[in-house]
């Protein structure tokens, strides 16, 4: 077990930020998380975080996972004072961390997230691991991991239908085919240095449209100036930023300012 004390960090907040969608809270400040191949428990308590886990596999997986090296409350100075919205909005959110996922995991899990809620995702994606994921044992808990494409290769669009995917179920078998065939390279992806090169390669992938790319750009790429644009949030740039969202003050920052604006859209009520 790693204990580690942490500002501006919250598994309550990170778990209902949309980001990731194997990431539950089992009892009061306490969550699970399977990530890839990989099963996480941790407990919370205040601004203290028990991890458990290996050192090596702290140091080595789960502190860029959370993005654990980085000052948020550097973000969160940044914001324009007289940016009232903004400013509730860091405040409601300020525990967020900006994931950096599993490249290929958050490509389906996004062509899986289309035009469906939370609850909804996150059963196709369980049962999408539990038919074709590698079956894992970590203690006592047993999870499965994650499928690989080679594992989805002869998986057909009748049969991830059956599991619930609906019209995505194109997207998902057409994307597995264009990535084993060599269309589209996710080592390429991870290679590119600038988020719009990055995300014009992923809309090429079947189903991938603007705001699925933004997605994963900002949740396995770590493109921070990804800004992902769903209904809630054009709502808000309607509302609050009619002359267009301050783009030149966020540099390098956007999408920590989309998730602190997604997660008060969907708690502030």
């Amino acid at each position: 077990m790693i204990t580690v004390e942490l500002d501006n960090f919250s598994l309550k907040e990170i778990c209902q930020s949309g980001q990731c969608f194997r990431m539950y809270e089992t009892e009061e400040n306490t969550y699970e998380l399977i990530a890839g191949d990989k099963y996480l428990k941790m407990v919370q308590e205040g601004s203290i975080i028990n991890f458990y886990c290996s050192d090596m596999e702290f140091i080595c997986y789960w502190v860029p996972y959370f993005d654990i090296d980085a000052d948020y409350s550097s973000y969160i100075a940044k914001i324009n004072p007289r940016d009232t919205y903004l400013m509730a909005a860091a405040e409601c959110g300020n525990g967020i961390r900006i994931l950096q996922q599993d490249l290929w995991e958050m490509i389906i899990t996004f062509l899986i997230s289309q035009q469906n809620n939370i609850s909804r995702i996150r059963g196709c994606v369980e049962r999408l691991c539990e038919a074709y994921g590698e079956k894992k044992i970590s203690g006592e808990k047993e999870y499965y991991a994650f499928p690989t494409p080679e594992q989805l290769a002869g998986v057909s669009e009748e049969d991830l239908r059956k599991l619930g995917m609906g019209y995505r179920a194109r997207y998902i078998a057409e994307t597995t085919r264009s990535i084993l065939d060599g269309e589209i390279s996710l080592e390429r992806i991870y290679r590119f240095r600038y988020y719009r090169r990055a995300k014009q390669e992923l809309m090429k992938l079947s189903g991938v449209g603007e705001k699925v790319a933004d997605c994963i750009c900002l949740f396995a790429l770590h493109h921070m100036d990804a800004f992902p644009v769903d209904t809630h949030v054009r709502q808000v740039l309607d509302e609050h930023y009619r002359r267009g969202f301050p783009n030149r003050r966020y540099h390098g920052m956007r999408g920590i300012m989309q998730q602190y604006i997604f997660y008060y859209e969907l708690n502030k009520n």
